[in-house]
């Protein structure tokens, strides 16, 4: 259940910093929401699998330790990243 390369293409571009950066914190979140937005789909239509369950967990939480280490270092870049993925917080 992981994105396709175009997917992740798409999001890099969207979120990068400059020309060149795929690794930063808001790209590391913009991939990590999308992930979670997907599993959430497929835990509606399967709502017995625990193993996808346990993975979505673990990449809220990922998710979460990135959101928070950006709001530490940069509070600016963590408030438009939080308005641009209408995430909550």
């Amino acid at each position: 259940m992981s994105l396709d390369k175009g997917t992740k293409e798409e999001i890099t571009k969207k979120f990068q910093l400059h020309e060149k950066d795929t690794g930063s914190a808001d790209v590391q979140i913009a991939i990590l929401t999308e992930r979670i937005l997907e599993l959430n789909e497929h835990l509606k239509a399967a709502p017995k699998d625990h193993s996808s369950r346990l993975a979505l967990v673990k990449l809220v939480g990922q998710r979460r330790k990135l959101l928070d280490y950006l709001n530490s270092t940069d509070t600016k870049r963590y408030k438009s990243l939080v308005v641009r993925l209408n995430l909550k917080k």
